[in-house]
């Protein structure tokens, strides 16, 4: 799974938050439990890790809790089993198998109605996944982003916890933490929530803006200027 690097227009709901697949294997490998974790062979991960475990049913209660230590201080992270109980199952996988250890959040945005950091990647370029992916849970008691007629636009609260995608059942290992109320499709997995100690650590992030280049000098989307790097991320519980 590749995150596009596209720069997005503030009216856009899709904000930066999808990832690009790659090309479908002709025989995919497939677990056998609800969630039906799919190998993506011609998109491999960047470190070595096997398909989550994928017992029948899927755990489906209860609250789990990830410490992520990172560069710019702590997070903790609630993961809300019964609202994605296949992401966290995933999430908890890859925290286990090490595989957000030492990566870089390679993500920041800064538009009117769309303030998200992006992780998840152990490339750091936005671009790869685990080598695998999984169906949506999307939420469908979001409210109405205020002043959108429409009703298609939600929030996505501030302090929100959800999955980066390419579209449909498209989900990987990119995840983004909403920093401030953001403005989205309901397209993107809401897994949890992220303590007000982890919330200090994205304003900070934030305020530090995105990394400006030669050819725009004030950047809104792009790598953050303070650089995020996750050191550990370990659950709590199981």
């Amino acid at each position: 799974m590749r995150a596009t690097r596209v720069a997005l227009l503030a009216t856009l709901t899709v904000a930066g938050l999808l990832t690009v697949p790659g090309t479908a294997s002709a025989t995919p490998v497939t677990t056998t439990g609800p969630c039906g974790y799919t190998a993506t062979p011609d998109d491999p991960s960047p470190r070595p890790v096997s398909l989550p475990p994928d017992p029948t049913p899927t755990p489906n209660k209860g609250i789990v809790r990830v410490v992520v230590a990172t560069n710019q201080g702590p997070m903790l992270l609630s993961l809300d089993r019964a609202k994605a109980p296949c992401t966290v199952q995933s999430f908890l996988h890859l925290a286990k198998s090490r595989f957000y250890d030492f990566t870089t959040c390679h993500r920041l945005t800064l538009y009117p109605t769309l303030k998200v950091l992006q992780c998840g990647d152990p490339s750091g370029t936005g671009e790869r996944g685990p080598g695998y992916s999984y169906k949506d849970e999307l939420a469908t008691d979001l409210p109405n982003w205020p002043g959108d007629p429409t009703g298609t636009r939600k929030v996505y609260a501030r302090g929100t916890l959800a999955m980066a995608n390419a579209g449909p059942n498209t989900n990987g290992s990119q995840f983004f933490l909403v920093f401030a109320d953001s403005r989205l499709r309901p397209d993107y997995t809401i897994f949890g929530t992220v303590d007000r100690l982890g919330l200090k650590v994205l304003d900070k992030v934030a305020a530090g803006g995105v990394t400006p280049t030669a050819e725009d000098p004030a950047p809104v989307d792009g790598p953050p200027q303070l650089k995020t790097d996750i050191l550990v991320a370990r659950s709590l519980g199981s």
